[in-house]
């Protein structure tokens, strides 16, 4: 199948290459013309604008944008607006804002363009594990794709969820839970890091991934960082947030779901921003083990 990509950063470019190992016409273009041609002599098409890329696509297109959430989709769909046709594909696989998403697609469908929200986990392990796929919007452009998403998610990894915005909602949610496994692991092992025992962190979190019932990939990436990081005395504790955390909570504030957990864990990251925490310190870790996030290191 033929797909536009639009963004060749550390998700854009593993998703891309997935495909054209899948037997798929990739068409991909990024502001950064290296990117481009790392991934064009992988086997894509190149293309030195937006418009090239729709035009070097042929009817009905499908493009998918995977840019940094925000002003950036808004900005990409904009400008690929006047190069578009009636039954062409925009797919949003970043990590918009469902009410966001709703609004665009009900803009672009009176303009006969239709708009898949696509919510995407798997962070820099998706190439050789697959993604996850949450899947919203019109269930016909969902089945025109769907040999894409069998090609990008393993197998049963890939669902069709609901209307418009119902794929991004999903995906927010699931961001939600992650902050409170994330603070919860990281609390964890601060009670261990600060037992009176010489304790082996990165040995215990091998051991819980035995048959624990806290065992997880999040406990394997511990592992990981434990084993890399020693006790990751190098990692500042300053956790970011993506704003899907903020939008879970504000989502449970609105329909008066009691959710202390999820909000609690989104508090703990402001608190990691104001004071050094190793709680906060194994966060940062897994983030950037699973998703290629950026850590700050202690200055020596």
């Amino acid at each position: 199948m033929q797909l536009g990509m639009v963004g060749l950063g550390r998700m854009g470019a593993n998703m891309a290459q997935r495909l054209l190992n899948g037997g798929h016409q990739v068409t991909a273009f990024d502001r950064n013309p290296a990117a481009v041609e790392q991934i064009v002599s992988r086997g894509a098409v190149g293309a030195s604008s937006l418009e090239d890329l729709a035009q070097k696509l042929d009817a009905p297109r499908a493009i998918w944008i995977m840019v940094p959430v925000g002003a950036p989709v808004q900005q990409t769909i904009d400008a690929l607006r006047p190069h578009l046709q009636p039954a062409d594909i925009l797919i949003d696989g970043g990590n918009s804002n469902f009410h966001d998403s709703r609004r665009r697609a009900e803009e672009l469908a009176s303009e006969g363009i239709r708009y898949v929200d696509v919510g995407t986990s798997g962070g820099v392990w998706g190439l050789d594990k697959g993604y996850c796929l949450m899947i919203g919007g019109a269930r016909e452009a969902f089945e025109y794709l769907e040999p894409l998403f069998k090609t990008l998610a393993p197998p049963d990894g890939y669902a069709y969820v609901g209307p418009s915005g119902a794929g991004h909602f999903v995906k927010m949610v699931h961001n939600g839970i992650e902050y409170g496994m994330l603070q919860a692991y990281g609390e964890g092992f601060e009670v261990l890091h600060a037992s009176d025992y010489d304790l082996d962190l990165h040995q215990i979190a091998h051991l819980w991934n035995q048959a624990s019932v806290v065992r997880s990939w999040l406990l394997e990436l511990a592992e990981r960082a434990f084993e890399k990081e020693g006790d990751l005395a190098s990692i500042r504790g300053y956790v970011e947030d993506t704003g899907m955390g903020r939008w879970t909570v504000q989502e449970a504030i609105d329909k008066n779901i009691p959710a202390p957990v999820l909000t609690l864990s989104l508090l703990a990251r402001f608190a990691s921003r104001q004071e050094e925490s190793f709680s906060a310190k194994v966060i940062a870790a897994l983030r950037n083990e699973f998703g290629g996030h950026a850590v700050r290191r202690e200055q020596p």
